[in-house]
Formats: structure tokens, C-alpha cells, sequence
């Protein structure tokens, strides 16, 4: 049997290997792929000491075959000449420089997020096509796209420099407890950095689907980088994902149905990927540095840490909404700041503030109709919850939303 977590780990190194080298983006992706094919058929019966090493020589050999079949590439025979000698591997890792590559601007955010899964998560393309629910020719050709696009640009983009981190273990450091809200400040999220982390958040909120944990790989693919880069907003995506990824066995109910937070058994929560999430969390606050991955993180933790619904620190979370909005502008943030504010002031102070928003908003009816059934109208609330549901994003939401109406309508018959 062949490793294939040790394949899917050494995948984006050699393949920033190979781009250094020399190779387009494209055809050292290609060469690798061939080379993980040799070597599922070659390691059960021979399997080499250096499996890096190795990986690098094949690969690279395929790539000078691919260059020799092209009559058309320029400096073919320098290429071919040019062949290093058999040796030890290289220890340089590149697969920083390939997260900023496949987050590349000249890409659709669909584009992006299937190129991060193939080049630095190691997944097939059948199995990101089985993962997004399409066929596995439609899924190739997207990135095959993708790869041309990245072609057509000038060599690999600059990324921040790889620091150690300073974060001292997974546990709660420092003092325990949640963070305060901190006092506003501007945003020192990078662009570069910025388009990374929202490719990889896009992959955590596909969820699961298919033969792949797409939340999963993603919380993996932000433990990477979270190694190689010592910046808070990274820390605090990861810490996002772990938070809102602990309360997945909770999320649902046995026969599908969705289960609100309040709702939820919070016995079925992870404690312990709550407490990584939130120490996590810390550290990165502590930097004072903060992003809007760092402020939905700490709204997350405050959520986590109560036991019960209504210990919920309310009034904690409506700042960290303020933060959140002064960071993005968000009008989703928006949205949920005025479901916040009905839970720490009154419904009646959250329909204010949600009348201030636009009411085409995703959600804003869903919003409302809660909103007015807390605040003792059912039959506005009833009503509110049907539009709702028929603008809903999925058939989940569409049937948790249709029975809140059917409860609201029963009870008022009743």
C-alpha cells in the first residue's frame, strides 16, 4: 500500500520544486500528477528511501518528456539539457508561494478554490468532482482553464516571508477566558494574504459532500499554512473553522432536519477542538493585529462557550459585530449584528435596526420573521416565514423555514 497522506503532503512541495526550477505552473502540476501515478505503481513492490527525492527526479523527467514532445516550446533543447543530476532533495518548500499562486487574482473564486484542492490539497480530480457534485470532464476542464490562465501569467507572485510562530500550543494560553472586545482599529489584513484565506474559507463552507470532507480538508490545508506563516488572520481563520467545525455533530438532526443554534445539544459539541480553537484565538489577538477572521472567530468563541442559550454574552457579541462591520462593511455582518442587538435589547430594538438594511439582503426576511416572532406578532412572523422559505438557499433552510410557519399557523389555530 502506498501512503497516500504522505503523497498528498508532498504534492505542493515538489510541485513549487519544479516551478523553481523552471516549469510553468501548469506543466510542473502535470508532471507531478504523472509522477504520483509511477509511483502508486512502483512504491508497494520498490518503495524508494527518499520519497521526496524521488518525486522530484521522476517528476522533473516527465516534465523534460512533456518539453520534448512540444515542438513548439521555446528553448526546448537548453531545457532538456539542463536535467539536474540524480541527488539529494531539495529542502527548500515552496507551497507557500503556491497558496498565494492558486489564490491568483486572474481566477474565478470556483477556479481558485478547485486549483487549491488539486495542487496544494492533493485531491484528484475526480474527487473534487465528486466533491462539488459535477461531472469529472466538467471539473478537468475547469482546471485546465485554470492552469492555462496561470500560464499566461508571469512566474509565481511574491508571498510574505515564512516566520516561526510564536504561538506557544493548542491549549488555552495566558489568562483563561474569552477575549474582550478590543478598542476599533484599521485592518492590517494583506490583499494577497486576504485572497488565500477567503479561497480557503470558500472550501471549509462547502461542507461535505461526495467521498470528500471539504470542511475538513480545509481546516488540514489552514493548519498548513498556519505553519509557514506566522500571521494572526491565518490564526484566526483556522480558529474560525475549529470553532464552527465543533458544533457540526449537533448541527443536524438524525432524520436531516437543521437544528437552530439554540436549539442544539450542546453535549454533542467538541470541548476539545472548542479549546484548541479559542487558545488559537488568543494568540492571535494578542498580536493586536486585527482582521475580520480574528473578529467572526471571537463571536464563534462567545457562542462556544456557553453552556446554555441564554448565558449567551450577547452584549459581547453585538461589539464584536460593531468590530466586524468597521472592518468589512458587510451587510451580511450587518444583518447579524441586528439579529444580536434583538437578543441583548429587545426584538424591538433589532427590528430597528434591521429596518435600517436592505430588505433583498439574503436572509433579511428569515431575520425579520424571527425577529417579530419574539417580539409576540405571529402572524406577521408566520407569514414572513413563508416568503422566507421560498427564497431560501437550500432545500434545508427552505424546510426548516416552511415548519417554523406551520408551527406558528398551528398554534394560532390552536
Amino acid at each position: 500500500m502506498v501512503d497516500e497522506a504522505l503523497l498528498r503532503a508532498l504534492t505542493p512541495i515538489v510541485i513549487g520544486i519544479l516551478c523553481r526550477r523552471g516549469a510553468d505552473f501548469a506543466a510542473a502540476e502535470d508532471a507531478v500528477q504523472d509522477a504520483l501515478v509511477e509511483a502508486v505503481r512502483v512504491w508497494p513492490d520498490d518503495p524508494p528511501r527518499d520519497p521526496q527525492g524521488w518525486l522530484v527526479t521522476v517528476g522533473w523527467r516527465k516534465f523534460l518528456d512533456a518539453a520534448r514532445a512540444d515542438a513548439a516550446r521555446r528553448h526546448r533543447e537548453e531545457r532538456v539539457e539542463s536535467e539536474p543530476a540524480p541527488g539529494p532533495a531539495e529542502t527548500a518548500d515552496d507551497t507557500l508561494r503556491l497558496y498565494f499562486l492558486c489564490a491568483h487574482p486572474s481566477l474565478t473564486p470556483a477556479s481558485a478554490v478547485a486549483l487549491t484542492l488539486r495542487a496544494v490539497g492533493g485531491l484528484t480530480t475526480r474527487q473534487i468532482a465528486r466533491a462539488y457534485l459535477v461531472p469529472e470532464a466538467t471539473m478537468a476542464q475547469r482546471i485546465s482553464r485554470a492552469k492555462r490562465t496561470l500560464s499566461g501569467e508571469a512566474g509565481l507572485p511574491k508571498s510574505p516571508t515564512p516566520r516561526p510562530s510564536t504561538r506557544t500550543g493548542d491549549g488555552l494560553p495566558g489568562e483563561a477566558g474569552l477575549p474582550k472586545s478590543p478598542t476599533p482599529r484599521p485592518s492590517t489584513r494583506t490583499g494577497d494574504v486576504g485572497t488565500v484565506l477567503r479561497v480557503l474559507y470558500l472550501v471549509f463552507n462547502e461542507g461535505y459532500s461526495g467521498d470528500v470532507d471539504l470542511s475538513a480538508e480545509a481546516i488540514r490545508l489552514t493548519r498548513q499554512l498556519a505553519a509557514m506563516t506566522d500571521h494572526p488572520e491565518v490564526a484566526g481563520l483556522l480558529a474560525l473553522m475549529l470553532l464552527h467545525h465543533a458544533r457540526r455533530p449537533a448541527r443536524t438532526a438524525p432524520d436531516g432536519r437543521l437544528v437552530p443554534l439554540a436549539e442544539q445539544d450542546r453535549g454533542l459539541w467538541d470541548t476539545r477542538m472548542i479549546a484548541e480553537g479559542i487558545g488559537i484565538l488568543q494568540a492571535a489577538l494578542a498580536r493586536d493585529r486585527l482582521g475580520e477572521f480574528q473578529a467572526q472567530a471571537a463571536i464563534a468563541a462567545l457562542h462556544a462557550d456557553a453552556q446554555r442559550p441564554e448565558e449567551t454574552d450577547w452584549p459581547q457579541i453585538v461589539e464584536w459585530y460593531d468590530e466586524l462591520v468597521g472592518l468589512t462593511g458587510s451587510p451580511v455582518a450587518r444583518l447579524n449584528r441586528a439579529v444580536a442587538v434583538g437578543e441583548a435589547d429587545g426584538p424591538q430594538a433589532g427590528l430597528a435596526a434591521l429596518a435600517d438594511l436592505d430588505p433583498s439582503l439574503p436572509r433579511h426576511t428569515a431575520a425579520s420573521a424571527y425577529l417579530h416572532e419574539r417580539a409576540g406578532d405571529p402572524a406577521t412572523a408566520a407569514r414572513l416565514y413563508v416568503l422566507a422559505a421560498r427564497a431560501a438557499p437550500n432545500l434545508p433552510e427552505r424546510d426548516h423555514l416552511t415548519r417554523q410557519a406551520a408551527r406558528l399557523n398551528t398554534g394560532r389555530r390552536g
